[in-house]
């Protein structure tokens, strides 16, 4: 008997699976008339990606982004986060009535937050972040009181005063980001007390008002970008759980609180841009779990303390940057313990003495930048030993002695900027292993010798500069031959010869063939991303901001401008000024379309003004003058508003109106003023004479101008020195 009841719930136990998998594989029935709000709202979106395809037939489970409630079959989630819809078809889904998770982050939807949407009365999970939604945050939504995520973030357009309900509408919510919005006014008392709060991300927004603090604990807290006031609080309550604080570019004031050392689980304090001053206490040391700190862009003042993070050695510290400080002082040798560091960042400050000779055990680091400050002495050799540096920055110091053979080690090395320094030898032999160099300044130092052919293994070169050293010899015929090449800056230097015309195709930037903008300056920007998932790694980027261009003035080039450089398409600058250039200025010009920079001054150039400097339509700065040019200016073409391009040039002359150009109409005229005697005789004979003596002179100046010596003696005061 005992075995038939076995069997029996055997038997049971095997028709119930069989009906449960028959009941899956028939699929989950969609509430009809969900299914037909659904559909709705798909017919007036835009879906490019073929996203809602699969929208078909009556089985909740083949839809994609959606869910349903088991028995009902009625839609309770829609996920659709980047799926590239958009559209201003929101409104149509306020009939969702048991909607608990609505997911539409990363689109394109458009048009206002419906005011429909408070009769969501299930929404848990409402996340509409980085779409380009409008207006504000409409009052029916403080209806949502099961609301536990509220996402806005990444929709400039949603703005107005932040509305006090947002505080107090729901006491479940746990997350709140409305960063990246054009929200207004002052953060709303609530959100100060709401218990159940754990991350709040008001960044970039219009924020004012002092900063106060929060009475729970928080995991997340980032109002960084906006107006916030005040000082410092100590955020105790979240002594044990604030993992990231971001207050950077705000008006805080007054010191850091060694209070907020305190908070045990911090992994990122980000206190940069602000207005905080006075001397880093050296009480104020992290945890080892703080991975990046950054108090960059204040005003603090005084000695780096010896230890920022307990134990050094085993600190997890993967970013320091104290830049665009007041800090004074030698750099601590403590630092140089932070074995996990990947960036350190101290530029801009009034630090002295030498850099550590101990750098070289950071050997995670990627970015080392200590320019603009007050260093002095070699560059150590143990630099060497930092084998994953992507960015080296020291110039702007008072750094001296030769480049070390051993930094050729450095292979991973895309940025080098020692400009501004004394720094002295020939290059780029002790360079020649960093083949992965893109941006090399090495400006204003005390370098010399001719250039070597190692060079040549810089492929990815971007931007050179080489300018304000004592570099002589020629130019080789290889100076223009690197594929990516940008900018090249030889300028104060006493290179002579020709200049090479070969290689001037190579170049995608200078032939035009690239459409990178450029805002006006010359500068890198290397942002940092921080993504601490898996690996815990810095993202280190770089953007060059460089006009296209070259500049070889201030040497004693000869010989006449070859026809190929003026023939560049996408140069923005070009400046050959202070040499001894010869011959004609190729008529070639028009084809530099985006010229925006010429300057061909102090030189010994001949011929006429070519007509095709008149089609240069982005043309902002003309310097000609100082040569031997001849014949007419045409001031029709609108050169005249460069005043002071030609002077110095003795036989230009400017047309006017189309009339041409007659310099002896320049000279002045007789006029009978008497009938008898000598009088009309002797007033001929005089005003004859001082015509003779203004030509005579006029002829010797011309002669005197275009001979290169004369020339050399004449102009070498008006040289700038190096």
């Amino acid at each position: 008997m005992a075995s038939l009841d076995r069997k029996f719930v055997s038997f049971l136990l095997l028709l119930l699976t069989s009906l449960v998998a028959a009941a899956a594989e028939a699929g989950l029935g969609i509430d009809a008339g969900d299914r037909d709000a659904l559909l709705r709202f798909r017919s007036q979106l835009n879906d490019p990606r073929l996203s809602l395809a699969s929208w078909n037939g009556s089985n909740c489970t083949t839809w994609a982004g959606i869910s349903c409630e088991n028995r009902t079959g009625r839609v309770v989630g829609i996920d659709l986060g980047d799926s590239g819809l958009s559209g201003a078809a929101l409104p149509l889904l306020c009939n969702l009535s048991l909607l608990e998770t609505l997911v539409l982050s990363g689109n394109d939807f458009s048009g206002p937050i419906p005011h429909c949407f408070g009769r969501l009365q299930a929404l848990r999970t409402l996340d509409l972040g980085r779409n380009k939604l409008q207006g504000s945050l409409p009052p029916e939504m403080a209806g949502l009181w099961r609301l536990e995520e509220l996402v806005l973030a990444g929709n400039p357009g949603v703005g107005g005063l932040f509305p006090e309900w947002i505080g107090t509408f729901s006491y479940r919510l746990n997350r709140l980001d409305l960063g990246s919005t054009s929200v207004q006014g002052e953060i709303p008392e609530g959100l100060f007390h709401l218990s159940s709060l754990k991350f709040l991300d008001l960044s970039g927004n219009c924020l004012v008002g002092d900063l106060k603090d929060f009475e729970q604990p928080l995991v997340l807290l980032n109002l960084a970008q906006n107006q916030l006031s005040g000082t410092l609080p100590c955020f105790s309550a979240s002594a044990g759980s604030l993992s990231v604080l971001n207050l950077a570019g705000n008006a805080l004031v007054g010191g850091i609180p060694t209070c907020i050392s305190s908070l045990r689980a911090l992994t990122e304090l980000n206190l940069s841009s602000n207005g905080l001053q006075y001397r880093i206490s050296p009480r104020l040391i992290f945890s080892d779990k703080l991975l990046v700190l950054d108090l960059s862009s204040n005003e603090l003042s005084g000695p780096i303390p010896g230890s920022l993070v307990e134990e050094p050695e085993r600190a997890e510290l993967l970013l320091l940057n104290l830049s665009s400080n007041q800090l004074s002082g030698e750099i601590p040798a403590e630092m140089t313990e932070l074995r996990s560091l990947q960036g350190l960042f101290l530029s801009q400050n009034q630090l002295t003495g030498e850099i550590p000779v101990a750098i070289g055990n950071l050997t995670y680091l990627q970015s080392l930048d200590l320019s603009y400050n007050l260093l002095s002495g070699p560059i150590p050799v143990s630099l060497a030993g930092c084998f994953q540096l992507w960015q080296l920055k020291l110039d702007h110091n008072n750094l001296s002695g030769a480049l070390h053979p051993e930094l050729d080690a450095l292979d991973s090395l895309r940025i080098l900027d020692l400009a501004g320094n004394r720094i002295s030898g020939e290059i780029p032999l002790p360079l020649a292993g960093c083949k992965s160099l893109e941006v090399v300044d090495l400006s204003s130092n005390e370098l010399g010798g001719e250039l070597s052919g190692a060079i040549l293994k810089w492929q990815n070169l971007r931007f050179l500069s080489l300018a304000r050293n004592h570099f002589s010899g020629d130019l080789p015929n290889w100076m223009f031959s690197f594929q990516y090449l940008r900018s090249l800056n030889l300028s104060g230097n006493h290179f002579s010869g020709f200049i090479p015309d070969g290689d001037f195709n190579v170049s995608d930037e200078f032939n035009g063939n690239s459409n990178e903008p450029y805002d006006g300056f010359s500068m890198v920007l290397v942002p940092v991303s921080v993504n601490f998932a898996g690996s815990r790694q810095l993202e280190f980027n770089y953007k060059l901001h460089s006009q296209v261009g070259i500049d070889l003035s201030n040497n004693a080039l000869r010989g006449e401008i070859p026809e190929g450089l003026i023939g560049l398409r996408g140069l923005e600058y070009l400046n050959l000024s202070y040499n001894d250039l010869t011959g004609r200025i190729p008529g070639n010009l028009e084809k530099m379309g985006k010229l925006k920079r010429l300057d061909l001054s102090h030189n010994s150039l001949s011929g006429e003004v070519p007509a095709s400097i008149s089609g240069l339509r982005e043309l902002e700065a003309l310097n000609l003058s100082y040569n031997c040019l001849s014949g007419p200016v045409p001031t029709r073409e609108g050169l005249q508003r460069f005043p002071g391009a030609f002077a110095g040039n003795p036989a230009l002359c400017m047309e006017f109106s189309g009339k041409g150009c007659d310099t002896e109409a320049s000279l002045p005229a007789g006029k009978v003023i008497g009938a008898s005697g000598g009088g009309d005789d002797g007033w001929m004979s005089v005003g004859a004479f001082w015509i003779s003596a203004v030509a005579s002179f006029y002829a010797s100046v011309v002669a005197l101008l275009c001979s290169p010596m004369s020339r050399e003696y004449i102009f070498q005061a008006f040289k700038p020195e190096f």
